[in-house]
């Protein structure tokens, strides 16, 4: 039996050179109410909310004209399993279901078109290993799954006009697919989006026109312990992170271990509430100085090279400091320096310089006992210092003579928790966080700090840009939601990238270990987590 063709002319079906124009044609039994039928071919108007039954099982060709059908299940047109023709037009098809055409293994010819169809999963057209005609014009299909012409080897004509496309990774596979398939389709329709590829047709893209590669972070190992502070140190070609432990009264050194493939702290150095462990490598002295709360601060060096024991080398700023709260250093002048900020009534922040055997008071910072944070940094080619206090603006300091001395405030930012600095593209810039307020992005404009993009953060504590695997990345902790990671470009503001499940985060050190790269992520009152940064290929 030749295939019979079913058209819709003027009003009129015709199936096979005969008119069908109405009721159930005689003598032929098994036709749907609603349906006209003769030995070979059938047509239904307007219907639903299933594919029609009965149906002569000898049809070779179906036509449904407005039909609405919110699911084209699987089995649709098992009855029906002759058919070489299967024309769906004119109605509503929400979704093309699994296996909607199982079954159909003779069927050549199938048009999906103007049928408001927005989805279709990947195995729809399984089992459809003859057809050669596939049309889904005039639907609005975004995107098409990956892997729905799979086994369809015989196909030849496609038509995908009239769908407003999304050429994004998605539709990468579908591409590379047209590309490759003999011959080209002539009809594979236009991007609706996005702005760059706008009005193309999808045959003149290329798998290169898409940018599909993309990075985040996904959970390695959880430290079953808490930590407040986290910095970074290397020695003897090994890296790893301090971590200060008020709760356990330690500073732990947390390194990567061969052989486990994991990360472990080894090496424990004792105290009283630590709040800050800042590893310093002076030429071939390792030392770490240890800030508390309670039973003074202390600098201790290590004995050996890696895995060696700590030996106490000096106490720190007897008399100055009554409660450090965060320790940053700088070479100055071919000098070490170490900052410490002071948050007690009592206590003040103090600049210390290194003399060979230990840190000594080099200058007191003006009075305010309340800072809770400073940063090193340059601007305009001199030394800068940034303290940041309770209840008043963020001071900047600048080099002259040897010692810091006050230059601007950065203002309409009080209550500034911590300042950490970053350079872009000739420029220097401050992320600022604020835990009762929004987090801001300031930028020296030569004489001052101007704001450049702020990020609603009220709960926030650490606000950080950090490199990672060679791409910037700017985070900010929250005490009462989830941590946010941000895209830095080189171009325009933050770009929100992925967000992570972190309780009460304070620090956040990168790690590369050979050709794999890590993040330390400390946690006040959770378990200390690390992640992993890998790169997926969103067009797969």
């Amino acid at each position: 039996m030749g295939l019979v063709l079913v058209l819709l002319l003027g009003g009129v079906a015709w199936a096979g050179g005969v008119a069908l124009t109405g009721g159930v044609a005689s003598g032929v039994p098994g036709c749907s109410p609603g349906c006209e039928c003769d030995a070979d071919s059938a047509l239904c108007r307007t219907g639903g909310p299933a594919a029609p039954r009965p149906l002569p099982p000898r049809l070779a060709a179906l036509s449904l004209i407005g039909w609405r059908v919110p699911v084209l299940s699987e089995g649709a047109f098992a009855d029906t399993p002759d058919l070489q023709l299967l024309l769906i037009t004119g109605g509503r098809l929400g979704t093309i279901g699994d296996g909607a055409f199982a079954g159909l293994v003779l069927l050549e010819y199938l048009f999906l078109e103007d049928n408001d169809i927005g989805s279709i999963v990947p195995s729809a057209l399984r089992g459809l290993r003859g057809l050669r005609h596939l049309s889904l014009a005039n639907n609005r299909l975004e995107t098409l799954p990956r892997g729905l012409f799979q086994g369809l080897e015989t196909l030849t004509q496609l038509d995908l006009r009239g769908n407003p496309f999304v050429c994004d990774c998605r539709l990468r596979w579908l591409v590379t697919w047209l590309g490759g398939a003999a011959p080209p389709p002539s009809e594979a329709g236009r991007c609706r989006g996005p702005p760059q590829h706008q009005g193309t047709p999808l045959a003149q893209l290329q798998p290169r026109d898409f940018q599909c590669m993309a990075s985040e972070l996904r959970p390695f190992q959880s430290l079953p312990f808490s930590s407040l502070a986290a910095e970074p140190f290397g020695q003897g070609g090994q890296v790893g992170v301090a971590l200060a432990q008020p709760f356990a009264g330690a500073c732990a050194l947390l390194e990567w271990d061969q052989l486990g493939g994991r990360f472990r702290a080894p090496t424990v150095v004792n105290g009283s509430s630590p709040v800050a462990c800042h590893p310093l490598q002076l030429g071939g002295t390792f030392l770490l100085v240890v800030a508390q709360l309670a039973g003074g601060s202390s600098v201790w060096r290590r004995a050996g090279g890696p895995g060696s024991p700590f030996v106490l080398l000096q106490t720190l700023g007897t008399g100055r400091l009554r409660r450090p709260h965060a320790v940053a250093s700088a070479r100055l002048g071919g000098q070490w320096y170490l900052g410490v900020a002071d948050s007690s009534k009592g206590g003040t922040s103090t600049v210390f310089r290194w003399g060979g055997r230990g840190f000594y008071p080099h200058q007191a910072l003006r009075p305010w006992h309340r800072d809770t944070h400073l940063e090193f940094l340059e601007l305009g080619g001199r030394p800068a210092m940034v303290v940041c206090s309770g209840g008043r603006r963020p001071l900047v300091y600048r080099w002259s003579g040897g010692s810091f001395a006050p230059h601007t405030d950065i203002p309409h930012v009080p209550d500034v928790y911590a300042a950490k600095h970053f350079r872009l593209r000739g420029h220097v810039f401050l992320c600022l966080t604020r835990f009762l307020g929004d987090a801001k992005v300031m930028r020296w404009e030569g004489s001052m700090f101007r704001e450049v993009q702020q990020v609603p953060a009220r709960g926030s504590m650490v606000f950080q840009p950090l490199t990672l695997a060679n791409q910037r990345y700017v985070i900010l902790g929250n005490d009462f939601a989830p941590t946010r990671l941000f895209r830095l470009g080189e171009r325009g503001p933050l770009e929100a990238a992925q967000e992570l499940l972190l309780p009460t985060p304070r620090a956040f050190v990168p790690v590369t270990v050979g050709h794999r790269h890590f993040l330390v992520a400390a946690s006040f009152r959770g378990a200390t987590q690390i992640y992993r940064h890998v790169t997926v290929d969103l067009g797969d």
